[in-house]
């Protein structure tokens, strides 16, 4: 194990690994009484929980080390020992399913380490890591409510159980377990476990003995080994059932067996506690409405701005219903209202259905299926409506007892002519899950789009977009709740596939319905809103691009991820020696505390150096990037952190998300992720890649083409959001510098510091650049000043020449400024809104964050946009042209292509058109191309 001798820790070091999975379940299935919801719809119980309990843990204890491990779907020895090991087990709720990548961004935002390593349990990850903690002088707390963690108590490794709803921890220790348990030794905890096994696991332990027998049996005898030799002295059925199955007993005795030498390359000191990542944990709160977690931790701004949401949203859906309805809206149920569902069985019924469906103009479809991962999902059936208050649904059953997979896609086969037909306009909400589970099916869905969920976040991106309360709100009807068809959430809800025929039918036969009348009442308002043109053109035709793109993935050379790792193994030991010969002794480089103590009072690089909230030196990367010129020592630790998160946050972890059916990697694409429009990729996050270091961009070499017939091509928008801005202003000069192919960052140069454009030197250009982009942010003088590391005059100066040479920057932004605060929003080029509630606060700082956001929303948003329209070009023009080159990745302004060698000149010049062409601007849009065999030589 590479780690750091225990006399480098002079201080208290305590460690605490929390059970990731153990505590997820524990925090959701805490509120199942009361679980809580999104405006949206979404279940947060999990993550409230979980965050509540780990920031309420880490005020409480103050840790000085700390790391989460998690479970993996892939089977371990235990799995291979006993194959009915938690096979029993259901599948994980699907509210629950839908929480976990805001529990990996709740981890990441918090800058907690997660360790997932296949093949091996959480148990087993903590207690080897503890016990070698242990070993090197940490005090260590295992996080868990788990029982079986007991077996790893020893004098400085000590169990820490939250309490629940805010009660008193628990903390046990060897003496609490032996009293616990009435043992004499903490092991044997194993053998009480072994004898009474565990149901949960599924594992089996000797029928009959329970708890207390099974204490009882191990206070006399100490072990299970012991207690099979001496079983001729047992009487009666307890004798018989202990000889009749002792080897089920070892068997389970070695299945609770938490083990202790998992081999990794984890080195401990890397886990020391670090501050949450502010703007990532506030935009993870905001999204998911924890309003009183907000405020305790961001404060009251955070309170104040989540409840004016709730205050504007309330007041549309008051200037909504008062267009809809002559009255206060009494919402009626499928009892109330009259209406037509049939449920389709036979060939005959299936043949007749198709019939109608290929004469309509539209037709709104729904999947019904067992889970919420669409490459996993079995298919149960098939919704469709065409007409208010009249659906059908389509039996398909796969994966039951009378549907296999090859009948379900017979059936498929029966509608394809109707899902592949260019005619009739499908309809759905959140189309993409469905499009994508026909697609894993085999069947690709084409035609015209409209997708009530995507088209409602773009006429009221401020509102709730969930289809019950869409019906609620536009139709004044409240659809079956998935409770009563399933039961209410937790461990004892039913699958889908388990609801009588005639429930789900109608279940589902609703939904199809209702989403066909949320989408009557709401196009009307698309076009007088302003987002026809985002919504028809830009969302719902990339919907089927997305699909597409998952479906393909892109193959990742773990083998060259897994030599990196070890390279990075190496610089980071060189690296480490580095620091440690420039100060003269070894420290802890990864704790604040002794690095700040290092750099400041040791080699005394400022002299009064910033502090934290809590009194310690800041040691934070932008202090850190400020003072790089005064000492080498500042750029090895900075290389050295780099190449620590590099490591475990990309080259460890991306080879565990490789599908082992494809052998690709499949992230996942949110469409309107962010205000701006900008898409998000995660499991996994392929967005946050680093490519500004070599280190990072080694990172691409690991993704690759197919086979030896492909190369990876990059198709890279030059400079898009300058270009944007230089078109949205009008400014003579930019748009100048542009269209004559001249360098901006150069001329940018020669304009603010007033000299010829041969006489700009490296150091101006540089930045020029830094004033380019920080204008679209809205930067200030303050900015420009720490960003460069200059004097404040200077940066004034900066920015003053810069607005005097590009007068029509200056305009854009007055006017646009203007047109928030007399319309309280701003738009793309297509339309795209960006409401801003506080342009017109009282509040002045409130009133300086809305004006950057109105000045620079247009510009992100409309490169956005164009990067949206080039992918659904370049699809179009690749399938018009039949070729096989398949897009495989976005990433910022960026498409990434797996493309047939063959096909290399005549189609990179269809995919260049194609992104040129989104949209007609007067500043020329340039694509930068390159190919490779792999990501890296392309880019």
């Amino acid at each position: 194990m590479a780690t750091q001798p225990a006399e480098l820790f002079p201080e208290t070091q305590k460690l605490f690994l929390l059970d990731g999975m153990a505590l997820f379940y524990r925090a959701h299935f805490a509120l199942i009484r009361s679980h809580r919801y999104t405006s949206g719809g979404l279940c947060t119980s999990g993550v409230f929980g979980m965050a509540n309990t780990v920031m309420d843990m880490i005020a409480r204890e103050q840790p000085t080390h700390i790391a989460v491990a998690f479970d993996t779907p892939e089977p371990t020895q235990r799995h291979i020992d006993y194959p009915e090991y938690k096979a029993q087990r259901d599948a994980m709720p699907e509210d629950m399913s839908a929480q976990k990548p805001y529990i990996d961004r709740l981890f990441e935002a918090m800058q907690i380490t997660a360790i997932k390593m296949p093949g091996y349990e959480a148990d087993d990850i903590i207690g080897t890591l503890a016990h070698q903690a242990a070993k090197l002088g940490y005090r260590v707390f295992m996080v868990t409510p788990d029982k079986d963690y007991h077996q790893l108590v020893e004098e400085n490794v000590v169990i820490y159980k939250p309490g629940r709803k805010g009660g008193e921890v628990e903390i046990l220790g060897v003496p609490e377990v032996l009293a616990n348990w009435d043992i004499e030794r903490v092991d044997q905890v194993i053998d009480i476990l072994g004898l009474m096994g565990d149901s949960s696991d599924n594992i089996p332990g000797i029928p009959g003995i329970g708890p207390k027998t099974a204490q009882k049996l191990i206070a006399q005898y100490g072990s299970v080994e012991n207690l099979i030799a001496h079983s001729g002295e047992l009487k009666g059925k307890q004798r018989e059932r202990v000889e009749e199955n002792r080897e089920l007993a070892e068997l389970s005795k070695r299945l609770v067996t938490i083990q202790l030498d998992v081999p990794h390359s984890l080195d401990i000191s890397t886990f020391t506690r670090k501050p949450h990542e502010t703007k990532e944990l506030k935009e993870l709160f905001m999204e998911l409405e924890f309003d009183t977690l907000g405020k305790k931790i961001f404060g009251k701004s955070f309170s104040s701005a989540t409840n004016r949401a709730q205050v504007v949203r309330e007041k549309r859906e008051t200037e909504i219903q008062a267009t809809l309805f002559d009255e206060p809206v009494d919402e009626k149920t499928i009892r109330d209202v009259k209406h037509s569902y049939h449920t389709i069985e036979t060939p005959e019924q299936r043949k007749e259905l198709l019939q109608r469906l290929m004469k309509q103009g539209s037709v709104c479809f729904d999947t019904e299926t067992t889970g919420l991962d669409p490459r996993t999902a079995s298919l149960l059936g098939l919704a469709f409506s065409f007409a208010h208050h009249e659906a059908f649904y389509v039996v398909v059953n796969e994966g039951d007892e009378d549907g296999s997979k090859s009948e379900a896609i017979a059936i498929l086969d029966e509608f394809r002519p109707f899902f592949e037909s260019h005619s009739i306009k499908k309809i759905g909400h959140n189309l993409k899950y469905d499009l994508s589970v026909l697609k894993w099916h085999g069947v690709t869905v084409q035609g015209e789009l409209f997708d009530t969920m995507l088209a409602h976040s773009m006429k009221e991106p401020e509102m709730r977009h969930g289809l019950d309360y869409l019906s609620g709100l536009y139709l004044g009807y409240k659809p079956i709740a998935t409770e009563e068809l399933i039961g209410p959430k937790g461990p004892e809800q039913k699958n889908m596939r388990d609801v009588p025929l005639a429930k789900l039918a109608e279940y589902a036969c609703e939904d199809a319905d209702v989403t066909l009348q949320v989408a009557a009442a709401i196009v009307p308002d698309i076009e007088e809103r302003g987002v026809s043109k985002v919504c028809y053109e830009v969302e719902c035709p990339l919907t089927p691009v997305l699909v597409d793109m998952e479906y393909e993935g892109i193959r990742l050379d773990t083998d060259a991820l897994a030599k990196y790792s070890k390279l990075l193994d190496k610089e980071i030991e060189d690296l480490q020696a580095r620091i440690f010969a420039q100060v003269g002794h070894q420290f802890n480089i990864d704790s604040p505390k002794q690095l700040g103590i290092v750099l400041y009072e040791e080699l005394q690089l400022e002299e009064n150096p910033k502090k934290t909230a809590t009194g310690q030196y800041s040691t934070r990367e932008a202090e850190l990037e400020r003072l790089s010129s005064r000492h080498e020592i500042v750029a090895d630790v900075l290389n050295y952190r780099n190449a620590r998160k590099l490591k475990s946050t990309y080259v460890d972890q991306l080879p565990l998300s490789v599908n082992p059916e494809t052998l690709r990697v499949h992230t996942h694409y949110s469409q309107s992720w962010t205000a701006t429009g900008r898409m998000q990729s995660n499991n996994p996050n392929l967005q946050t890649i680093p490519v500004r270091k070599e280190r990072g961009r080694e990172i691409r070499a690991a993704f690759v083409p197919r086979d030896e017939d492909h190369a990876i091509l990059s198709a890279d928008y030059s400079q898009i959001e300058l270009r944007v801005m230089a078109e949205l202003s009008g400014d003579e000069g930019m748009m100048s510098a542009f269209q004559n192919n001249e360098d901006i960052h150069t001329v940018t140069a020669a304009k603010v510091y007033k000299v010829e454009p041969e006489d700009v030197t490296r150091e101006m250009r540089a930045k020029a650049k830094t004033v380019n982009f920080g204008i679209i942010y809205g930067i200030s003088a303050f900015g420009l000043q720490q960003r460069l590391n200059i004097p404040r005059n200077e940066a004034s100066e900066l920015i003053k020449n810069y607005f005097e040479k590009y007068p029509g920057v200056q305009d854009y932004i007055d006017r646009t400024i203007a047109f928030a605060k007399e319309h309280g929003y701003v738009a793309t080029v297509t339309g795209r809104r960006r409401y801003l509630r506080d342009i017109n606060s009282r509040s002045r700082g409130s009133v300086a964050a809305a004006e950057r956001l109105a000045m620079n929303s247009p510009i992100q948003g409309t490169a956005a946009d164009m990067l949206k329209l080039a992918m659904i070009r370049v699809h179009e023009a690749l399938q018009e042209g039949g070729f096989q080159t398949k897009m495989v990745l976005t990433v910022h302004d960026e498409i990434v292509f797996d493309m047939l060698n063959s096909e290399q000149s005549e189609v990179m010049p269809v995919i260049e058109r194609a992104m040129k062409n989104t949209l007609e601007m007067k500043v020329p849009i340039e694509v930068e191309m390159g190919f490779g065999k792999n990501w890296l030589e392309a880019h």
